[in-house]
């Protein structure tokens, strides 16, 4: 299996997308400027105590208090509370975490009160973005993650990927870290670990505890609501988590962010830092490989997957439902039970796609195509299952009832990427009737001319659908021509598959949308 990674950044928007086998897997779409990201640890300070749901909500910043937990401040929260209290009146250079005596752990069935107050500040670590009207979710078990090693403060147990099946490997690899770790760290071994030296793991631990070490002792001065450690940049963040001698290469469509992106490479993997490519060319990178056109495919309710069968995608507040659809193919089937069968065993391969692709969480129901037999029920699980184990998310999958049904839970600890394909028709705003198609030439100059004239704007790139982008070019001299020879002002054509035909958008040298 080949995998390729592609990031086009624009200065509004960061968009990176997973192709396997040239296939669209995985797809984020994130605002430039978001904040709040999983892995970000944070100052914030307790706003409201709540008995009645044993927790508390704290402020880190965000419009609305972020939500912690009793179970989720750790058994060592004692400890950290007593190390955040000695770094904030400590001097300059901070506190030992290996220095520090620990306390006795948190009773597991206490309450929120025994141990927060109003007006506490804690040391606290974004575990679930804000999704749709809820704030953050937080957590007091503190990590850093690395691409080999998940370092955890406070903690003092050595724990190993339970995917290293190799119970040789898995003791090697925690005597090693329980023998080089400091006093008072905890460390997750990653699956990656397997068969890594003592040199390379060390290295990566040391650099983790020094990144810790560094992010603590500004704690002197900070003030609730500061940002202690941030997470690395998205992009490096997913290649830091699957990155794997199956990618072939990694195409940036900004200089900057390639420039960073092939420096972590070189720092995980060194010999394959080649593979970071930037991304020059006129058209859309999205559009030059192909992958808009998979995410206009595969976004919306209804996705087609094999020989006419097709799957209905639906949105409930409480759960996600999924319709598994035979379409035209029962119409030349044979034999039934073999047709539902086989369309099934497709169904779930492609809900494996989707679940990942869209990052949907939460409860999943699967309605497949009814089947008789039991062994073939059994093996939509088995392959549902086998699908799934390419999916980093925690989940659990539950074999089919008798009615068909199958139910998956899938960690949530980001909103779900909703892309509408159908749209409101730019043209005519969803009227029905448009202007003369006759006028858009002239509407489209008056536009240019806005720009050129009226905002003094000397670079314009302007993207339109590939079609008008051809009507544009043709003849000699083609219309774009005679604009550039009309008001003396440099013009870029850039088709986009992602606009609708007559849509339209002027860009200035800085790739920013003229206000028109």
């Amino acid at each position: 299996m080949s995998a390729e990674l592609f990031v086009d950044v624009s200065p509004d928007e960061l968009s990176i997308a997973l192709l396997e086998d040239r296939r669209l897997v995985e797809l984020r779409r994130e605002q430039s400027n978001v904040q709040f990201t999983v892995g970000d640890v944070y100052l914030g300070k307790v706003k409201k105590i709540m008995p009645g749901l044993n927790a508390a909500f704290v402020d880190v910043g965000y419009e609305k208090d972020a939500f912690l937990h009793y179970l989720d401040l750790g058994p060592q929260f004692r400890t950290l509370k007593k190390f955040l209290n000695m770094t904030k009146t400590a001097k300059k250079g901070g506190v030992a975490l290996h220095k520090l005596k620990s306390d006795p752990d948190i009773d597991k069935n206490g309450t929120i009160s025994d141990v927060l107050s109003v007006g506490q500040e804690v040391l606290v670590q974004i575990a679930k973005e804000p999704i749709s009207t809820k704030g953050p979710r937080l957590t007091s078990e503190l990590s850093i993650a690395g691409r080999n090693l998940v370092l955890m403060p406070f903690s003092d147990k050595v724990s190993v990927s339970q995917k290293i099946k190799s119970s040789e490997e898995r003791n090697r690899l925690k005597k090693l870290l329980q023998s080089i770790k400091p006093k008072n760290f905890g460390v997750i071994v990653r699956t990656v670990a397997e068969g890594k030296r003592v040199a390379e793991l060390d290295k990566e631990l040391k650099t983790l505890c020094r990144r810790w070490d560094e992010s603590t002792s500004k704690l002197f001065n900070l003030k609730p609501r500061a940002l202690v450690i941030g997470e690395i940049g998205r992009t490096s963040a997913i290649l830091r988590d699957i990155m794997s001698p199956s990618f072939n290469s990694i195409y940036i469509s900004d200089k900057e962010m390639c420039k960073e992106v092939r420096e972590y490479v070189g720092l995980i993997s060194p010999e394959r830092e080649k593979i970071v490519k930037e991304f020059k060319g006129d058209v859309p990178l999205f559009d030059q490989f192909g992958i808009e056109k998979q995410i206009k495919t595969l976004f919306g309710k209804t996705v087609s997957f094999k020989s006419g069968a097709y799957l209905i995608i639906e949105h409930t507040e409480a759960l996600h439902v999924i319709d598994v659809n035979s379409g035209n193919r029962a119409k030349t089937a044979a034999n039934q039970e073999n047709n539902a069968l086989e369309v099934n065993l497709a169904a779930a391969d492609e809900i494996a796609r989707q679940l990942r692709l869209r990052d949907m969480g939460g409860i999943i129901v699967v309605d497949f195509i009814d089947m008789q037999k039991s062994e073939h029920r059994q093996k939509v699980f088995e392959r549902m299952k086998e699908a799934m184990n390419a999916d980093r998310t925690k989940h659990n999958i539950l074999p089919l009832s008798k009615f068909g049904l199958m139910q998956i839970t899938r960690q949530r600890v980001r909103p779900e990427l909703a892309i509408e394909t159908n749209e409101t028709c730019p043209t005519c705003f969803g009227t029905g009737k448009i202007a003369p198609a006759i006028l858009l030439e002239e509407k489209l100059e008056n536009s240019i001319r806005n720009a050129v004239e009226g905002q003094k704007k000397k670079k314009l790139t302007l993207k339109v659908h590939p079609y008008l982008g051809a009507y544009l070019k043709k003849g000699f001299p083609s219309t774009l021509l005679k604009w550039k020879m009309k008001y003396s002002f440099g013009l870029k054509l850039a088709p986009s598959a992602s606009l609708s035909f007559l849509e339209y958008k002027i860009l200035d040298e800085n790739k920013k949308k003229v206000d028109l």
